[in-house]
């Protein structure tokens, strides 16, 4: 079992932090840039990077695999991709697995154990290769981290109900490492989100569906699909935290969109909504929490990670527009621009902190605007944001969690800054690490960085 190292203190604004004394300044230093894998575009709405609230790399000790698509040119759109599994040894990545026999649209995402097991969702559907899409059948291949050759065995997650799977999962699937259990969430609904949560003896516990916020206050009031979650598991407790995704509900903007865009559809992304479960196998989810909201503007939220410490503060990090400037003239001609990377700790339903890590601002000299972020927790507690920052320049940096905000932004001298990653993280089971594993699309090709935050020389 991995160690979390030194105990978490809840401070006064519940940010990770310790006992000691302030910690050294930490340096990165990039040990490994390097190709994983290329794809072609499947022209079917989901790359590689597209399953962005979970992850398609995980490290097992010195063990470090990733999962990849690969499109195949005898199937049309949706459903004309299959699943690749890579693992680093000493000469680089080499393909391990694949899913000959399969089709399916989505990225497959990971999560890995202790024990030395590494799990890969799929999601496979019996189209045929000229239609557009058929009946699909989640399944959980289970892998040994020193032997991915072939899945060791096959789950299939059970359900509740009856549920009509197709080639549109906006799945999650997230791990308890410590505990050897998981959970795998499907929104194929637009009311709720199918769950089945497996334990540590191997069993399907307990299936359930979380209903979605309602908007009430919608020019015709309905459920608000929350998609794109990040999820982690953590005792038997499930948190998660999605943005709306549903089309424009407000007539004369969904109106004008059509005018600029000639399409009758055009998507709300800027709520951004946070539940939980105090004990997965109750079933029970606590009230929404929406800890964002560019609603009144017209704006863009997107999730970007959460981690849960110790102590219970979960910490929520997105990336948020304040308006569409496409609209701004005729609606809101007021309202000024602004593009951040967000940060917020919720602590028993309620928002306690929330600043941005980088935020630029309509009229600022500086065109340097953040883009991706995803935390990184150390096994000592400390808790860092490593994100992109585009505009004027392109590069990615890394700051620290303090109790008062941030520490300053360091560098990481990536030779190929990676605008879109996953990272190892422990929402998948990962453990906590003083290595950085990233996996990113530069150009249709996916890269490997490791990164390792050594204390600074100064």
């Amino acid at each position: 079992m991995w160690q979390t190292g030194a105990a978490v203190m809840a401070l006064t604004l519940g940010v990770v932090g310790s006992l000691a004394a302030a910690p050294a300044p930490i340096e990165p230093v990039v040990e490994v840039e390097e190709d994983v894998y290329r794809y072609q575009p499947a022209d079917n709405g989901a790359g590689p990077m597209w399953t962005a609230g979970n992850t398609c790399i995980v490290r097992v000790g010195d063990q470090v695999l990733a999962s990849g698509l690969e499109t195949l040119p005898d199937y049309k759109p949706l459903n004309n991709v299959r699943w690749t599994l890579f693992k680093r040894g000493d000469e680089g990545w080499s393909l391990q697995a694949r899913g000959d026999g399969t089709h399916e649209r989505e990225p497959c995402p990971l999560v890995a154990f202790p024990d030395g097991r590494v799990l890969l969702s799929t999601n496979p559907n019996d189209s045929k290769p000229d239609e557009y899409d058929g009946k699909a059948t989640p399944q959980i291949l289970q892998f040994s981290a020193r032997n991915p050759k072939q899945p060791l065995e096959t789950l299939l997650p059970q359900w509740d109900r009856e549920i009509r799977f197709h080639g549109h999962t906006y799945r999650s699937f997230a791990a308890d490492g410590r505990r050897g259990e998981l959970i795998l969430f499907y929104n194929t609904a637009y009311d709720m989100a199918y769950w089945s949560f497996r334990d540590a003896r191997g069993r399907w516990a307990k299936q359930g569906a979380l209903e979605f916020p309602f908007g009430a206050e919608y020019d015709e009031p309905q459920p608000i699909r929350v998609c794109y979650p990040n999820v982690a598991l953590k005792d038997r407790k499930v948190y998660f935290c999605g943005v709306s995704d549903i089309i424009e509900p407000y007539k004369a903007w969904r109106d004008y969109k059509k005018e600029l865009t000639g399409r009758d559809w055009d998507y709300d992304f800027r709520r951004l909504f946070f539940t939980w479960s105090d004990d997965i196998t109750t079933g029970r989810f606590r009230p929404w929490v929406e800890v964002a909201s560019r609603d009144k503007t017209c704006g863009w939220i997107f999730p970007n990670d959460l981690y849960v410490a110790d102590d219970g503060a979960v910490h929520i990090l997105w990336s948020e527009r304040a308006l569409d400037e496409r609209l701004r003239e005729k609606f809101f001609p007021e309202a000024k621009q602004s593009i951040a990377l967000n940060y917020a700790i919720v602590r028993d339903g309620k928002v306690t902190v929330r600043r941005p890590v980088q935020e630029w601002k309509e009229g600022e000299a500086s065109g340097a605007r953040a883009g991706n972020g995803r935390f990184q927790v150390t096994p000592d507690g400390r808790l860092f944001v490593f994100y992109y920052v585009g505009g004027s320049v392109s590069e990615n940096r890394l700051v620290e969690v303090l109790p008062d905000g941030f520490s300053a932004p360091v560098k990481v001298p990536l030779q190929k800054p990676l605008s879109s990653f996953y990272t190892a993280t422990p929402r998948a089971g990962c453990a906590p690490s003083h290595t950085l594993d990233l996996l990113g699309d530069i150009g249709g090709t996916l890269r490997y960085a490791r990164v390792r935050l050594a204390a600074s020389r100064e």
